[in-house]
């Protein structure tokens, strides 16, 4: 039984009307995001080691990728493991591959990424529709060091580029043209890639990396991730009181949705920095009726926020989205069909948002996820204000493998399933 069958098998059925949030101590994996570039330049400089490695589906999907020698290479829903393992596969020499994925991978696009390589002398081609995976692979040394990609592109096919650069004979010198978005996630790429020794550096709209053989021996803690700390963050935000205390969290974070911190004391939760820990504490103070965000450089926390805001009857216009079209599924679309379901009023557009004050919400509404790990893990803090259901529980071991059993772990009584 494939992973699609076995989800719509299954719903989770949760109830926390009534309970608190109690003082909890939630240790989360570590960042999908800095994990999967770690393990992609690890392959360069072995003398890497890495700690509090991300649980993740798609970090697993990319371990397994990157060790098995294999001839087909499937990473099923993992979006960031395509992007990157196209870029890597195309600079290993005498490796080839047929990269592709699950049926929705199949239909995300990756030609803007795959014409960049190309452009710098990668040989790879399309096995079935022009622009989307399946690809066939052939690795080979580049010597071309210049590329030009659109700034407002996905930045997984940017960072995938900054990622190989290393190993290019002449380095790499990336242009980016128009105007740039999820710039945290390129800064992410580029400061982990100065942490480790690299010559990296991003002036105006020029990214130019060195060629490099040897950083020598380094040792390097993940920081956990920011995009798992936003259902706690939304969670404390729609109940009554409590406490939570996430581990393990830096107050410099390279990661982009560190934003949280700032964008919830909107919502009455305030963030205390204390021993490598992140203290969450409601604040029942007044609120504003409205949240207006640009959320150019924080996609991933999109989903979250608007169903905060639709459970604390509050409205809000999110902007700066239109990568989210391109995602697990549209959720754009997802977002409006679910809230929608549960009583909300809500508007989008290609790249917006617009969700109107609610006085109701909606009970035992049962919650699609569209194979989406975000969907669920987004929906899931509702359930202290009415009981709802969620479909497909289990996919959000793409991203954080042990969400229900920590999510559970916070109240004070036992969920009803």
């Amino acid at each position: 039984m494939d992973d699609c069958a076995k989800y719509e098998m299954m719903e989770k059925s949760l109830d926390h009307t009534g309970t608190s949030v109690k003082s909890s101590v939630v240790k989360l994996s570590g960042s999908k995001s800095e994990s999967n570039r770690l393990l992609i330049l690890q392959q360069f400089f072995p003398e890497i080691q890495l700690q509090n490695l991300s649980d993740s589906d798609d970090t697993i999907h990319l371990i397994e990728a990157l060790s098995a020698g294999k001839a087909i290479v499937d990473i099923g829903h993992a979006g960031t493991a395509m992007r990157f393992l196209t870029a890597f596969f195309a600079v290993s020499p005498d490796r080839e591959v047929i990269l592709t994925g699950s049926s929705r991978m199949q239909n995300r696009p990756v030609q803007i990424l795959v014409e960049a390589l190309r452009s710098l002398g990668a040989d790879i081609t399309y096995t079935d529709k022009t622009g989307y995976p399946p690809l066939l692979i052939k690795g080979k040394k580049l010597s071309r060091n210049k590329v030009s990609v659109q700034g407002n592109v996905s930045s997984q096919y940017i960072s995938a580029l900054m990622l190989i650069a290393p190993a290019m004979e002449h380095g790499l010198t990336i242009e980016l043209t128009g105007e740039i978005t999820s710039a945290p996630y390129l800064k992410m790429t580029l400061s982990l890639m100065q942490e480790l020794g690299i010559d990296a550096t991003w002036k105006d709209n020029l990214i130019s990396i060195k060629p490099c053989n040897s950083i020598g021996a380094k040792t390097v803690v993940v920081e956990s991730d920011w995009s798992s700390a936003s259902y706690f963050y939304s969670l404390l935000a729609l109940s009554k009181q409590g406490e939570i205390r996430l581990a393990s969290f830096k107050s410099n974070s390279l990661q982009g949705d560190s934003r949280l911190a700032e964008i919830y004391r909107s919502f009455g939760v305030h963030t205390v920095f204390k021993d490598h820990e992140i203290h969450l504490k409601k604040d029942p103070g007044l609120r504003p009726e409205a949240i207006r965000l640009n959320l150019i450089e924080q996609p991933d926390i999109a989903q979250t926020i608007a169903v905060t805001c639709f459970g604390l009857g509050l409205a809000c216009d999110l902007s700066g989205l239109h990568t989210l079209k391109i995602k697990e599924t549209d959720r754009l679309l997802a977002l409006k069909h679910e809230l929608t379901k549960l009583g909300a009023e809500i508007e989008v557009t290609s790249n917006s948002l617009h969700l109107k004050r609610s006085t109701e919400i909606n009970a035992n509404v049962s919650v699609k996820t569209y194979e989406d790990h975000r969907m669920a893990m987004a929906f899931a803090p509702l359930s202290v204000k009415v009981p709802i259901r969620i479909q497909d529980p289990e996919v959000v071991s793409k991203s954080y493998k042990n969400f229900w059993q920590d999510f559970n772990s916070v109240f004070t009584d036992e969920f009803l399933i």
